[in-house]
């Protein structure tokens, strides 16, 4: 398990380092930051200026230097707009996507799981038809067209829910919904697929003969024996989740890191970029991590590894 460990925690930096560069790079070639700040009848001298305080007079790999260099020691740079330090805007925006996230894997998580295990356990009934069509339409909407369609039902028509904005948790439910659509849909499909794997194994048809009650046989045998594709699938979701969060909280104005980051992206404001950028990245292989270490406790021929 040490060696686990240790072996996920020396890939941290590694693919920060490789993240931030290949960022830096794009980032640099999409335009001149200082032409966006500055008017438009700003002379080529003021430009000039402009771009020597920023620090963008200067060679890209001296640039990319400097930005490793303070960032190994926290600091991202000042956000060219707000004049504020990158990661205090950055950390300052978490906690929306944080909050927005947790509560759609709550939600995706609470359907599609009973729902999965139940449409593996009623084939070809009703229950497994709504679970196929569930999924179908999970994952062939947009996340933008679904985020839209529920702010006119529920919002502009039935008036039950607030268009957008964070505050309440009735403000919280319409983001939730929509970022843990797709989610809820991948999970019921898969969930379903394992169960159904497992259900024909030759251990479950001994424990049917031996009279096992049947909540016992689903929940004790089958889904203990389901759940590490399940668990693989969850994971990657989750990471996918937090760092993709930027529709969904631009459709419905929750100020969460995503909707800060396309700001950013918009703005050419390069050190928030780079600090949204490094947390999505040490967020994403934190979650690796906590997958893997799952794995070592759910599974015990990986121990023997």
């Amino acid at each position: 398990m040490l060696r686990l460990v240790l072996a996920r925690v020396l890939q941290v930096p590694v693919v920060i380092l490789a993240m931030s560069l290949l960022v830096f790079v794009f980032l640099n070639a999409s335009g001149d930051p200082a032409q966006m700040l500055m008017p438009i009848e700003a002379s080529p001298d003021d430009l000039e200026r402009m771009r020597r305080s920023l620090g963008l007079d200067q060679p890209l790999y001296v640039q990319y230097w400097n930005f490793l260099v303070n960032a190994l020691q926290g600091d991202f740079g000042v956000s060219i707009r707000s004049r504020q330090p990158a990661i205090d805007t950055v950390l300052h925006a978490l906690p929306a996507t944080l909050e927005l996230a947790l509560a759609a894997m709550i939600v995706s998580t609470a359907i599609s799981i009973p729902l999965g295990i139940a449409a593996a356990v009623k084939r070809d009934t009703p229950i497994d038809t709504a679970a196929t069509v569930v999924a179908v339409l999970g994952q062939s909407m947009p996340v933008f067209w679904l985020g839209i369609l529920l702010i006119l039902v529920f919002s502009v028509t039935l008036h039950w829910l607030p268009v957008s904005g964070r505050g309440s948790w009735q403000a919280l439910i319409l983001p939730a919904v929509t970022l843990g659509w797709y989610m809820n849909a991948l999970m019921t499909r898969l969930t379903r697929s394992a169960m159904l794997e497992v259900l024909n194994e030759p251990y479950i048809r001994t424990a049917r003969a031996k009279g096992l009650p049947g909540r016992m046989i689903i929940m004790r045998h089958a889904f203990r024996n389901a759940r590490i594709p399940i668990i693989t699938v969850w994971g990657l979701q989750v990471g996918a989740m937090l760092t993709g969060t930027v529709v969904t909280e631009t459709v419905f104005s929750w100020p969460g890191l995503g909707r800060a980051s396309i700001h950013a992206v918009l703005g050419r404001d390069f050190p928030v970029v780079m600090a949204s950028i490094a947390l999505f990245t040490l967020i994403f292989v934190i979650i690796n991590l906590i997958v893997d270490l799952t794995y070592y406790a759910l599974d015990p021929r990986i121990r023997k590894v």
